[in-house]
């Protein structure tokens, strides 16, 4: 089972939320019971206010207007005692109805002692139609000022009760509020404490695979190539250490393969300096020479001596790799001057390079090889001989070189097999005429090769044939003398 991830991202995150709802919740709990209790508290000095507002109604304004209506100078019909009795009624019913508490005891006695004061006020009534004498009205007058006295005293009970509760409300709020701020602090230094740990937690998360990270880019620097980072259960770093072992991986791969491709570039270096001292070539030339110089013809003897003497000096280049094209030319000059007299008349020939790519330098050995196999696999096999001709051209910062014979050619099949060896590096059998024979000992795989590696080009020779002969080319980057080791 595959180890779990953490994420410093989520991790960070839920901290947050953590330390947001422990901070905001005494402060939320607080908003609530503020409002809760400012609500009642609000609620309270509305019904206060309320009562307060049917004290003058009850105590004055009704008794007054019933005065006036035992003392003649009203009627019952326009006068609004109803209507004081009324809204009394109505407001004190709203009031019962809003109350929650025991305390409208006093509400609900003072709306039924209303009704004794309705009952007084509707007997006036009736003495007042029946032309009862002032007198016994004006004694149930004093009857009504009594009650509406006795209904404001159970409204100042009321008030009382309810500023009672409103001071209870405002202690009981003070030491919610005390207690809400001393939770907010201990919760405060709670989250601080939080943050610390988790922080603490958080830095370790990321300096320890941090530095194990540098600790293998220590080994890597002091060349331990084996070395590799340790898997890591952080998200965000789990993707850059798989990142750096990968990198890791590859940098040991490419240096196995350039130190392979340094192994190849030797030994087709070997090959190459093997092929210019192959036995039959050496062979063959001193026969000539022994040959021409029995028939008398001692110039022809100095030629081939003096030919052959370029062609292995340049060949050796005193150990150097690069030379002049000029250097080239004249080794290739030299080879095909002792085939041509060994040949005669099968083998003609012909170099084209222009005088301005003479100075350039070039990785040595690379035309005459491909002039040998011309002879060995093209001319050689011809009836009736043929042509090599040698081309060069320059074209901005690169040198185009061609090697075409008139010998025989290949078909399509064996110019597939050729041209995917060379894509591929791959050796041919030497039972293959173009690339390898016991005649020649140097096959195009190893110029092919020596030129990938040395000009660290994908490219390297190019072949087209037909039964009119083949060409074999090359593209490489021409170089001045400053710029070859």
């Amino acid at each position: 089972m595959s180890e779990q991830k953490r994420s410093i991202t989520k991790e960070v995150n839920v901290s947050n939320l953590v330390l947001t709802a422990v901070l905001l919740f005494p402060v939320v709990i607080s908003i609530i019971v503020m409002l809760i209790y400012t609500a009642s508290y609000s609620a309270s000095t509305s019904r206060m206010e309320t009562v307060a507002s049917l004290k003058p109604l009850i105590n004055v304004e009704i008794p007054e207007s019933v005065w006036s209506i035992v003392a003649g100078r009203t009627t019952f019909e326009n006068s609004d005692t109803y209507d004081l009795i009324d809204n009394v009624n109505n407001t004190l019913s709203k009031l019962i109805n809003e109350s929650d508490r025991n305390e409208n005891l006093e509400l609900t006695v003072a709306k039924r002692t209303m009704l004794t004061l309705s009952d007084y006020v509707q007997k006036i009534q009736s003495n007042v139609a029946q032309e009862i004498p002032v007198v016994t009205n004006e004694a149930i007058l004093e009857e009504v000022r009594s009650v509406a006295s006795l209904i404001n005293g159970m409204l100042d009970n009321y008030i009382m009760h309810e500023v009672e509760d409103v001071a209870t409300t405002n202690a009981l709020l003070g030491r919610i509020t005390m207690i809400s701020v001393i939770a907010e602090v201990l919760l405060l230094l709670l989250a601080l404490g939080i943050s610390i740990k988790m922080r603490r937690r958080m830095v370790r998360s990321i300096n320890e695979p941090i530095a194990q990270l540098a600790h293998f880019a220590d080994l890597l620097a002091e060349g331990n190539l084996q070395a590799r980072a340790p898997t890591t259960d952080v998200e965000e770093l789990s993707d850059l250490t798989d990142r750096v072992n990968f990198m890791a991986d590859r940098v040991e791969t490419l240096i196995q393969q350039n130190h392979e491709e340094q192994e190849k570039l030797k030994k087709a270096e070997l090959r190459t300096l093997q092929a210019q001292i192959n036995p039959h070539f050496l062979y063959n030339t001193l026969d000539t020479i022994i040959w021409q110089a029995e028939t008398g013809h001692s110039g022809e003897v100095i030629n081939i001596t003096k030919a052959m003497s370029d062609f292995f000096r340049i060949s050796l280049s005193s150990g150097a790799d690069w030379i002049p094209v000029s250097q080239e030319i004249k080794h290739l000059t030299g080879y095909l001057a002792i085939q041509k007299i060994r040949y005669r008349d099968i083998l003609n020939y012909e170099i084209i390079i222009p005088d301005d790519m003479c100075d350039s330098y070039i990785l040595k050995l690379l035309l005459q090889p491909l002039v040998e196999n011309a002879i060995y696999h093209g001319i050689k096999y011809k009836r009736g001989g043929g042509k090599i001709t040698v081309n060069g051209k320059k074209e901005g910062e690169y040198l185009y070189f061609t090697v075409t014979d008139t010998g025989r050619g290949m078909d399509k099949d064996q110019l597939f097999t050729v041209i995917n060896s060379l894509e591929n590096e791959l050796d041919m059998p030497r039972t293959e005429p173009l690339l390898e024979s016991s005649s020649s000992g140097f096959g195009l795989h190893n110029v092919n090769q020596r030129i990938r590696l040395h000009y660290n080009q994908a490219d390297g020779l190019h072949i087209e044939s037909n039964e009119q002969g083949t060409t074999v080319g090359f593209r490489v980057p021409a170089k001045l003398k400053g710029e070859v080791a």
